[in-house]
């Protein structure tokens, strides 16, 4: 029987590797809230602007006699109704509290979450969701869910019924519920919220500020014929432009301090 021939095994070479190991430098991270922080910084001329806006516009509604008009007669109504129930009757703590739930609720799940937990009571509520993020955080403090309620179900009975008679008992409402709303926000955030904190103090304020200046800008717009979007949009860009302008007028104050004394 031929057998083949066996071929010879050849040794592996050890070849020496000039190889060389350094310590992978760890990535700096820095923290979410000084982030926000630095972004509510940002959100501080915004503010402003939208500020001194708002209270222009207002001013241009007054001197039209906004005063005198039933919209804002039924809509001032309804906010010292509330103001003589709340210092003067014992506070619907539980419905503030239910609310506040519901509205991070419906954030949830308007945002594409879950919520597997729903809890309220007088001493306080949460709700366990499948999402966090700011806008879910800090929605109860800009979002005046009950007025939300009111608007909803006036128009949707207007689908329906002819409720143009009972306008002014909706600005009446509106009133109520936004005051509601206004007093138990500026009430709660002292106490420190977790809400808050979540994102940073300084970031949520600046936020809450100006998520409820704008919806008082809205409602100015929607209760007076003297405002429209249009008038607002020009007073914003208006006081955009002068704010740049002051800025830029700093900005080079300041660079020419310092190249003197360079």
């Amino acid at each position: 029987m031929a057998r083949r021939a066996r071929r010879p095994v050849a040794k592996p070479r050890r070849e020496r590797l000039n190889t060389s190991f350094a310590a992978a430098s760890e990535p700096v991270v820095v923290p979410v809230r000084w982030v926000k922080s630095v972004v509510g910084v940002f959100l501080l001329p915004p503010c402003y602007i939208v500020t001194a806006s708002f209270f222009s516009a207002l001013t241009h509604a007054a001197e039209k006699n906004v005063w005198f008009t039933p919209e804002f007669w039924f809509f001032g109504l309804g906010v010292v109704l509330w103001l003589i129930a709340y210092f003067g009757l014992p506070r619907p703590l539980l419905i503030y509290v239910f609310g506040h739930e519901l509205t991070h609720a419906l954030v949830v799940l308007l945002m594409g979450g879950r919520v597997s937990r729903f809890s309220v009571s007088r001493d306080g509520g949460h709700i366990i969701s499948s999402k966090i993020n700011t806008w879910i955080a800090l929605a109860p403090y800009f979002i005046p869910i009950y007025s939300v309620i009111v608007i909803g179900l006036y128009g949707l009975g207007s689908c329906f019924y002819d409720l143009e008679p009972y306008r002014s008992l909706l600005y009446a409402l509106i009133g109520v519920t936004w005051a509601f709303h206004a007093t138990f926000t500026l009430s709660m955030i002292p106490r420190g919220q977790t809400d808050l904190t979540y994102g940073g103090t300084f970031f949520s304020l600046t936020v809450i500020y100006l998520m409820n200046l704008l919806l008082l800008s809205l409602l100015l717009i929607v209760a007076t014929p003297y405002v429209s979007f249009r008038s607002f949009g020009g007073e914003l860009q208006g006081h955009a432009t002068a704010f740049a302008s002051h800025a830029a007028w700093v900005f080079e104050v300041f660079a020419r301090s310092l190249s003197g004394r360079s």
